[in-house]
């Protein structure tokens, strides 16, 4: 679409709302990121760009800090969000050790780092946050499971924190919100990924309000277990897909 032809005002009205919503999670944006998490208007990195370049309506309402962009007088998260991305480098290679752990997990057949880590703005000492999609009729026992990782991690300092954990034939989100949009799209799948794919097509609501948001903004290799870790798995999975398995999905369900 020709930049001219373009509804400029709509545009700059919805990249203000894009970095408004941003700024109350106290994160400074770049313009990739203004496009590809931009509310409600479907358009090119290019048309992003080219707004912030020579904005019309929006002069004077955001600022622009060596190559970010935030909301006029906030120019201070710049450089919490830099910091927190040295930070979050860290982290990040903790999160690899456990998520290969998790995904050897008998029944989990997805996994996704959600919130501060999945943007790099995590603090020293903050939670490993993860979304978990497990076979059908094992939702409870694997969490259980989960569970029984997280206290292993805080051997080692670190929490992991299982918040979501859903059925692999329940994808459809059913809080249809902007914060369960975006916690949806800026999550960072590393394992499962035609898991991810398919939650996201079962979510089209989505796309209303993030449309350009169609792909994971930084798309990273799945942590795979190794050959022994799989093979744990299968045998797991067999003898806990029958009778015992479900005694004990129910147990842990009644417990909880």
């Amino acid at each position: 679409m020709p930049l001219e032809t373009f509804d400029q005002r709509a545009l700059e009205q919805s990249i203000l709302r894009t970095v408004l919503y941003s700024d109350l999670f106290d994160y400074a944006l770049t313009p990739d990121e203004i496009a590809h998490y931009l509310i409600g208007v479907a358009c090119t990195a290019d048309h992003v760009r080219a707004s912030l370049a020579e904005p019309v309506w929006l002069d004077g309402q955001i600022s622009r800090v060596d190559g970010y962009i935030t909301a006029h007088g906030r120019e201070a998260l710049v450089k919490r969000r830099v910091e927190r991305a040295g930070s979050s480098d860290g982290i990040w290679r903790r999160a690899q050790r456990f998520v290969r752990i998790l995904n050897s997990l008998p029944f989990v057949r997805m996994v996704g780092i959600t919130g501060a880590l999945a943007m790099d703005n995590s603090a020293d000492g903050d939670d490993i946050d993860v979304m978990i999609v497990a076979a059908p009729g094992r939702v409870w026992l694997t969490r259980g499971l989960a569970v029984l990782l997280v206290r292993l991690g805080k051997l080692f300092g670190d929490t992991l924190c299982p918040n979501y954990v859903i059925s692999e034939n329940a994808l459809v989100l059913e809080e249809q919100t902007m914060f369960v949009a975006h916690e949806f799209v800026q999550m960072t799948p590393v394992y499962g990924l035609c898991v991810y794919q398919r939650m996201r097509a079962a979510n089209p609501w989505i796309n209303s309000i993030l449309p350009n948001a169609t792909q994971p903004y930084r798309p990273v290799p799945e942590y795979r277990s190794g050959p022994i870790g799989l093979a744990l798995k299968r045998v797991a999975e067999r003898l806990l897909s029958g009778r015992l398995g479900d005694r004990l999905e129910a147990w842990e369900m009644n417990r909880k």
